[in-house]
Parts: C-alpha cells; sequence; structure tokens
C-alpha cells in the first residue's frame, strides 16, 4: 500500500474526470480493486479500454466509478503530488554536481536532489540508475515505460564510480543492457569534464554506447557547470577554446562514422560547445530531430529556424517600436543577429540587447536560465530599457513569476522602471514579443533549476543544469 493519499489538486476541462463530477480534494482509492502505489502503477492500471475507480469525496462518500474509454487514454486528473508517492532523494554525491555549488540561504527546494527514475518519465531527467532498485528496473521493464534518459557520464566502472562518488555506479553497461534486451528505448548524456571523462575516455564511452542503438537513441556531450561555490569540493578546471575545439572534432568524427552505419548521428554536442569553440552550430540536418534540446542540444539552431519561418509569415511593416532585452553572455551574439533579423523587415524596432554576467554564481556561468533578479536589476538600472524589457521564460520557475533568488518579475519591474514580459521558448513567441504582438496562446516555458510539481517542467539530475 502506498503510504501517500492520492488526493485531486486539479481537474483538466472537458476530461473524463470532469464529465464523472470528480473534484479538487477527492481522493483515489484503487483502481479496478488494485491499490495505486505511485505514478507508474497509475498509469498503467489505466491504460485499459474499461476500469472502475474508487473515489472518496471530500465528504466521506466512495463512488465507484465504471469507466469505457480509450486505450491509454487518461482521465484528465492532476494530483497533488505528481509522484503519488515520496520523493526519492539521490545517494551520489557527484564530483560535478552543480547543488553543491549552490550559495546558503535560497530555497530548500533549490538543494532537493533528485535521483527518481519516475522523473525521467515525467519531466525528461536524467538519471544515473543508481538509486534505482531490481524491483524499480522490473517495473519499467513490464510496464515498458520509455525512453528512458540515462546519466551516463563514463563507461569505465571504476571511473564512474568515482565520478559519482558511489560504489555501486560501476555497473551502467549491464543496466543499459537489461533495458536493451527488454526493448526499452532510451537516450543518454555525458558531463564531460576536463581531464578526466574527455579524451580517450569520451571516445570509449561513445563507441560503448553506440552498440545500443537503435534503442539508445541518442546521446549528448555537455561542459561540467561550475560556480564560484567550490571551496572544499572536487577540483575541476573550466573547458577552453582549444579544449572546446578537440571535443566537437571527436563528436563529429564519431557522428561521420555513426551515420554510415545507423543512419543517425546519434552523438551531439551542446550549444556551448560550439559558442566558446567560435564555431558556427550545426546545420539542422544534424540534429535528428532535435532529440535532445533539453541539454541544450540544437536550442540555438532550432530558435534561428522558428524565427525565420514566423518571418516568412510576415510582410513586414512600417511599425515603430523601442524595447530592450536581457540575456546571459552565453546566447547573446547569436540574439544580436536573430534581432537584426527582425529589424530588417521591420526597420523601424529598435532593440537594445543586454548580456548580464552573472555574479551570482560566478561570471563562469554564462547562460540565461541561472540570471537571479538582482544580477538583472543591478546591471539594468539607470540603462536605457525603452517601453518593455523581454526576459527568457527560463529565468523563471515554472508557472511562477520568481526568479532564483526569490525576487519576483514584480519587483524587478517597479525597480528597473519598465513594463517586463516572459518571452516563450519558441520562435515565433521571440518575434511576437520583438514587435509587441499579443500571445498566440502556445508559449511553452522550460523549467530547468528545481523539483516543482508540474509534470513536463525539464531536466536536472543531481543538480545538472544545462539552460541557455
Amino acid at each position: 500500500m502506498s503510504r501517500v493519499r492520492h488526493i485531486v489538486k486539479a481537474v483538466e476541462e472537458g476530461s473524463i474526470a470532469r464529465e464523472l463530477d470528480i473534484e479538487p480534494g477527492d481522493e483515489l482509492l484503487s483502481i479496478n480493486g488494485s491499490s495505486v502505489k505511485d505514478v507508474f502503477d497509475y498509469h498503467y492500471l489505466l491504460n485499459e479500454e474499461y476500469v472502475e475507480i474508487l473515489i472518496r469525496k471530500a465528504g466521506g462518500e466512495e463512488w465507484e466509478l465504471e469507466i469505457e474509454k480509450e486505450y491509454e487514454e487518461d482521465l484528465g486528473i492532476i494530483f497533488e503530488n505528481e509522484f503519488m508517492d515520496d520523493y526519492r532523494s539521490c545517494s551520489n554525491r557527484c564530483i560535478f554536481c552543480f547543488i553543491d555549488q549552490m550559495p546558503p540561504g535560497m530555497r530548500k527546494t533549490l538543494y532537493f536532489k533528485d535521483d527518481d527514475s519516475r522523473l525521467s518519465f515525467l519531466q525528461g531527467n536524467y538519471v544515473t540508475l543508481t538509486n534505482m532498485s531490481d524491483q524499480d528496473m522490473e517495473r519499467i521493464i513490464r510496464y515498458h515505460l520509455e525512453p528512458i534518459n540515462i546519466s551516463v557520464h563514463t563507461v569505465n566502472p571504476a571511473l564512474r564510480c568515482e565520478m559519482l562518488h558511489n560504489r555501486f555506479a560501476g555497473d551502467i553497461c549491464e543496466k543499459i543492457q537489461k533495458l536493451y534486451d527488454a526493448g526499452i528505448g532510451m537516450n543518454g548524456q555525458i558531463v564531460l569534464c576536463r581531464g578526466i571523462n574527455d579524451g580517450k575516455e569520451l571516445d570509449r564511452t561513445i563507441e560503448k554506447l553506440s552498440e545500443w542503438i537503435p534503442l539508445f537513441g541518442s546521446l549528448s556531450v555537455v561542459p561540467v557547470g561550475l560556480t564560484r561555490y567550490r571551496e572544499g569540493l572536487y577540483p575541476l578546471e573550466p573547458f577552453k577554446k582549444e579544449d572546446a575545439l578537440q571535443v566537437i572534432r571527436q563528436v563529429e568524427s564519431w557522428q561521420k562514422k555513426i551515420l554510415q552505419t545507423t543512419g543517425s548521428h546519434f552523438v551531439h554536442c551542446s550549444d556551448e560547445w560550439y559558442i566558446l569553440a567560435e564555431k558556427e552550430l550545426p546545420e539542422q540536418e544534424r540534429y535528428d530531430g532535435y532529440p535532445q534540446l533539453e541539454n541544450g542540444v540544437g536550442m540555438l539552431r532550432l530558435l534561428c529556424c522558428q524565427i525565420k519561418k514566423a518571418l516568412a509569415e510576415r510582410t513586414g511593416s512600417s511599425l515603430t517600436r523601442k524595447i530592450s532585452l536581457a540575456t546571459g553572455e552565453l546566447p547573446y551574439e547569436f540574439l544580436k543577429k536573430y534581432i537584426i533579423m527582425i529589424q530588417e523587415k521591420y526597420p523601424g524596432v529598435q532593440a537594445d540587447l543586454y548580456a548580464v554576467k552573472n555574479h551570482f554564481f560566478g561570471e563562469r556561468i554564462t547562460v540565461s536560465g541561472l540570471l537571479t533578479g538582482q544580477d538583472l536589476k543591478e546591471q539594468l538600472k539607470g540603462r536605457p530599457l525603452g517601453e518593455e524589457l523581454l526576459l527568457p521564460c527560463n529565468m523563471l520557475r515554472e508557472g511562477e513569476e520568481v526568479f532564483l533568488d526569490d525576487m519576483t518579475v514584480g519587483e524587478l519591474q517597479e525597480a528597473l522602471g519598465v513594463s517586463i514580459r516572459i518571452v516563450g521558448e519558441r520562435g515565433e513567441d521571440f518575434v511576437r514579443a520583438v514587435l509587441g504582438e499579443k500571445p498566440d496562446g502556445k508559449e511553452a516555458r522550460r523549467q530547468n533549476y528545481e523539483q516543482t510539481d508540474c509534470s513536463h517542467c525539464g531536466q536536472a539530475e543531481c543538480g545538472e543544469i544545462h539552460t541557455i
């Protein structure tokens, strides 16, 4: 029996649950006479075309409901606890863990280290598999849950134990083989640490993982993120331009080799490598449909393509508008090009773009998703901001108007004396915001830094953060 009560938080409009008068505050007791241990059980038991569920209303009355529906059709219930079970904390002590590099005094949820396999399916998180029991593995196979996103880092057993600081971490290949034999789809990531799992170790990892294609569908290589709060932690060095060039050469060499035999590029460098190396981003075709967007692989290329498409559908005009935009140092040069693309069709649009340094975490952190309200406030105060300041949505927590340091958008707006518009992640969102058009109602926000109650919010196993 689950120790967690499955209390309904909300019911989706037009859903089966709404038709059955299931309401917030109701409790799910069982499905087809079986208790529900967690979200895995819930979705598995609901897969049938006919189900019976037992609901306890807030007043104590119990309803037994018989439901005929489409196979795998959801009921439209959102529970107070998305796992329908206790959260599982990470037992690793990774040498690159971002959460260990966090400053003190932040909200408690930012210090929670998750390595829960269920997050891989709910939010796309990457998990090490070290915190999974044999029972967890068997349930993934029995329920055929896929794809599972795996933080591999290295296939060298001794090195993996050292990197994760976990003596049980060396059996990664055995676990991947078990999933492969069961027909489970997988994706992988490598957080690359200079002088540790790069060079020949990187070659070894890519070569081994490529043996499990096509079920192992894609692999990303991302550089370790280093903040200024590393006192007493494992000594890690930042990558330099020549290092980035070498990583790109290695990965692109493997892409060519693997493409010839599988038809897939398989392994991809995150955007950071190309920016650090001062090289052009790969063309869209080399991203194989962008399977690794959550790891910052192809985000800037996709945004460029989407902006071009959005502009191609517009005729241009004599619109006049003066705005400002703020971003991290990493995507600054690319966003500057994208703004120029818009101005070529709308020459009356003036836009000041500001690259904000990350004083809060340290200037080695250059992504926009880790900028705080206080850094924005200090560096934009007194600057010409025009009639509106545009900020990317990845600076904020999902569903809230709050930055990492708990400053709200309203507080920043008041401090800067300018209206602030939060921009969704699509190219269409970007163009609409620059032109001052109303959102089309399809804006999406990606959440990458914190455990939340949402079920589609991003990735960050062991506190790894790769947000552009």
